[in-house]
């Protein structure tokens, strides 16, 4: 039975800090899985949409301490009981998403591994199982370090994950799993696999007002892209540093755009406030989001292969 309890530990820490890491590194995609499921179309809790991002970072955190926790047994009685409080709102939502068909990806293992909401919540019935079975038999569960180094190792995880929350959201995630990565071709992510499923890069279209300028744009050498998925929540103060990239792009024969889902005219008034040396192409908001997890963002691409992307903070970093 101890083999059996130890086992089932091993399963549920490692399961719950690959899924905590794989979204630690990329909040902000977490923040809009939260928003998907707040929304009116879902549970209609539009009232919590302006927190997704703290309840996201909130849930993410407890998510992987709780299994650095769980392994290292550290306070076992709190952290498998709030493994199983944790589970069961996964449970909910999973089953929510599954059975009225409301959220097709519920963002579990964030961009990394796509589950069906079906095959995420049997996934978390498994959990469930092994969580009770370590409830059962408690006291089997003993630290692996003797005195405070149990502690120790919580308290410095924690401050880690704190700052891996703070360096993605100030920059962009550390790992990028989605199909607009560095080194990922365009052109090669918009053919359909042969079984017919949607293909990676969907939805990219850069429109001006008479076309799409995408299959034109992806043939080219030297392409920047302003990304700002919405002007409304756009952090102004990014701006003069795009302008001034922008100049030096222009100069060196990059080809540069913005790129947006807002509204044509307030994009024109930014445009003339703020002397931006490009004009902008309409693209889909969901898909600028997947795009780059910033607004403003800046994207180089070589003939449809995403060479550098940036925050706006850091675009004096991009080489031209």
């Amino acid at each position: 039975m101890k083999l059996l309890i130890q086992i089932a530990r091993i399963i549920v820490g490692v399961l719950f800090i690959f899924s905590g890491f794989v979204k630690l590194v990329d909040p902000i995609g977490s923040q809009y899985k939260f928003q998907e499921y707040f929304s009116e179309s879902v549970l209609n809790m539009e009232f919590l949409i302006p927190y997704a991002l703290p309840f996201a970072v909130l849930l993410i955190i407890a998510e992987i301490l709780l299994g650095v926790m769980v392994l290292i047994g550290y306070k076992p009685k709190f952290t498998v009981w709030s493994l199983l409080i944790l589970t069961l709102i996964f449970l909910f939502l999973t089953w929510y998403s599954a059975f009225y068909n409301k959220v097709t990806d519920c963002g579990c293992f964030g961009d990394a591994i796509k589950l069906t909401p079906w095959e995420t919540f049997y996934k978390n019935v498994i959990l469930i199982v092994l969580i009770l079975l370590l409830l059962i038999k408690i006291e089997f569960i003993k630290p692996i370090f003797k005195g405070k180094i149990p502690k120790l190792i919580t308290f410095l995880s924690l401050a880690g994950f704190l700052f891996i929350v703070q360096h993605v959201l100030t920059h962009l995630p550390i790992i990028d799993f989605r199909a607009y990565a560095i080194g990922k071709d365009l052109k090669e992510g918009m053919k359909y696999p042969e079984d017919g499923a949607i293909p990676p890069v969907h939805d990219f279209m850069l429109e001006d007002t008479q076309q799409d300028l995408a299959p034109i744009l992806l043939e080219k050498e030297k392409v920047l892209l302003v990304i700002v998925y919405n002007l409304e929540k756009a952090d102004k103060s990014g701006f003069p540093a795009i302008k001034e990239l922008a100049e030096r792009a222009t100069k060196k024969g990059y080809t540069v755009y913005g790129v947006s889902a807002s509204f044509s005219d307030d994009l024109l008034l930014a445009k003339e406030k703020y002397n931006l040396p490009f004009e902008f192409l309409f693209c889909d908001e969901t898909t600028l989001k997947t795009m780059i997890r910033a607004n403003p963002g800046v994207m180089i691409l070589e003939k449809g292969i995403v060479t550098q992307k940036k925050n706006f903070i850091d675009v004096d970093e991009i080489a031209l």
